[in-house]
């Protein structure tokens, strides 16, 4: 998987039947692959899946230019509906200001670990987790690329400290099970030195989120 750029899963040429058929969601690229499995899982054909680039998890002040510069292309486009497949992701309510602008919805929650849990699980849970680091199945797969190497401790692996000496277990939140993604997780919670819990969330509230769009 690229993680700079998803391609949509299907174009249509056709301006006008883009426009009254289908709903386009503009959604970070590191939660493509759990979108695709909704729509799949679910018959969401009516669903076009534009994906912002990924790394920009790690950077969240990137978020809301990127969207608003997608929701100016996917109108010019002719998409009449649109949705983002982001919770606030760090952006401290950028992302709702810009839904409120523009009236666009997005998926509750404030980022994909809890909606992913399911946000009111998420919220129970919150005295337990507070000194928690998350990993979703994506970030198991891409741990080197969106965590190591944008905290530099590949270059500075000093600094370990630093970011993670607060955190006392990683959270692996999985979305499927498998059991090499496990085995990634708890390299990367024996890497951080932190104790290891997995817990098997599926799609969690985004599953219900994609379906009432």
């Amino acid at each position: 998987m690229d993680r700079d750029k998803i391609v949509p899963e299907t174009h249509f040429p056709a301006k006008e039947r883009l426009s009254h058929e289908k709903v386009h969601v503009i959604a970070c690229g590191a939660i493509a692959r759990e979108i695709l499995a909704v729509c799949r899982q679910h018959g969401l054909t009516h669903i076009d899946l534009n994906c912002l680039p990924a790394i920009w998890h790690a950077y969240p002040q990137k978020i809301v230019p990127g969207l608003e510069q997608a929701v100016q292309e996917a109108r010019q486009a002719g998409f009449e509906r649109i949705f983002f497949a982001y919770a606030d992701c760090g952006t401290g309510g950028d992302i709702d200001r810009l839904c409120e602008r523009e009236g666009i919805s997005r998926i509750e929650g404030p980022h994909c670990y809890s909606f992913f849990h399911g946000n009111d699980a998420f919220a129970a849970q919150d005295d337990e987790d507070i000194f928690s680091f998350f990993l979703t199945d994506f970030l198991a797969r891409q741990f080197q690329a969106f965590v190591i190497e944008p905290l530099g401790l590949d270059r500075h692996p000093e600094l370990k400290d630093m970011y993670f000496g607060h955190y006392r277990k990683l959270v692996y939140l999985s979305q499927e099970e498998d059991e090499t993604l496990q085995a990634r997780a708890r390299e990367a919670a024996d890497y951080l030195g932190l104790r290891y819990e997995y817990r098997f969330t599926g799609y969690g509230d985004l599953t219900q989120a994609l379906r009432a769009v």
